[in-house]
């Protein structure tokens, strides 16, 4: 059946690759979600006062449910198409909020946080690898580098909405911003509909007319003739080609020679990444601040927002660089 979807929402590169970034500001939510938190006295009396261990364990439940989302998505991202697979991520993590806005336990919560982390270990697989197949190689760095700043401002905000409620008295301190972020989930999962499948994955399914189509609308102002529609095309066509004869057909092919050493790199730069601290400091901050002498609930907030703050703005020389001095361009996605 041909993919619906708005042509007047195509015809910008930047509005299609905008809105599915919205996936990546679920991680920034659920990290600033917990970190706002952790000095609220009604959140520590209501799951009684959580030992290290214990609120360890609760914050680790999202990362344990990103691993298993992201090994789902070679599954789901083949079978559904990029563009159903980041509107299921959003319904998923909308169920994961819902339970943890609700949660009458540490359990409950852990479940919650589980299910959210498995959406956000689908989008931000999935919208990064969307983004570079739906963009032109001129302004591709561009876009799939605001997946990374979208994350960034989804800290930001949540955690101001964090602060805000925080002078909120009872359960409603943490429940109502657990609760909002159900919203850009929602709209995540019904506002898909409205943009393009990837040109790439519906030619590796044999649906060429639509793909090139799409490619027309999204780079050719819906003319199929264009030069540069023409070129993606039929790049995109050998890529496909050659993925089917030579591409990994299971994991066991990953650590082929001349394969694996790609899979260490790609694996690398993401786990040094994360094994420098910076996420630790993300959901941590506030016993850092609490650690220094900074007393007081709000003072503890504060401090910890300037954190927050120069996350987001200090991603914007990387987005620049990424993205105006050093253009990426992948062979076969357009």
């Amino acid at each position: 059946m041909p993919i619906r979807y708005s042509k007047a929402f195509s015809a910008n590169p930047y509005i299609v690759g905008g809105f599915a970034c919205i996936g990546g500001g679920l991680f920034g939510l659920d990290i600033s979600s917990m970190s706002g938190v952790l000095s609220n006295p009604s959140y520590l009396t209501y799951f009684h006062h959580p030992s290290s261990g214990n609120q360890g364990a609760m914050v680790a439940a999202m990362p344990a449910g990103s691993l298993v989302g992201a090994l789902a998505v070679s599954s789901f991202g083949e079978k559904l198409g990029r563009k159903r697979t980041i509107s299921l991520s959003g319904f998923i993590w909308a169920i994961g909020c819902l339970l943890q806005c609700a949660a009458q336990n540490r359990g409950m919560l852990v479940v919650g946080r589980i299910i959210a982390g498995f959406a956000i270990g689908v989008a931000s697989t999935t919208v990064p690898m969307y983004l570079a197949e739906i963009t032109a190689p001129s302004i591709r760095g561009r876009l799939t580098s605001l997946q990374q700043w979208s994350i960034t401002w989804g800290i930001l905000i949540q955690y101001f909405i964090q602060f805000g409620c925080s002078y909120i008295n009872g359960v409603a301190s943490f429940r109502i911003p657990w609760g909002l972020q159900m919203i850009p989930g929602l709209i995540l999962g019904l506002g898909m509909a409205l943009f393009p499948e990837s040109p790439r994955w519906l030619l590796d399914h044999d649906r060429n007319e639509e793909a090139l189509q799409i490619l027309a609308d999204l780079h050719g102002k819906g003319n199929v003739n264009d030069e540069l529609v023409q070129l993606e095309y039929h790049e995109i066509c050998a890529a496909v080609e050659f993925d089917k004869a030579e591409g990994a057909k299971s994991y066991r092919d990953l650590f082929l020679p001349g394969i694996f050493r790609r899979v260490a790199l790609g694996t690398s730069l993401q786990a040094w990444s994360q094994l420098t601290g910076m996420n630790v400091m993300m959901y941590y901050i506030v016993y850092v601040f609490q650690g220094a002498g900074v007393n007081g609930r709000h003072g503890v907030l504060i401090a910890s927002s300037i954190q927050y703050v120069l996350n987001v703005a200090m991603t914007i020389p990387a987005i620049l660089w990424i993205g105006m001095l050093l253009p990426v361009t992948f062979m076969g996605h357009p």
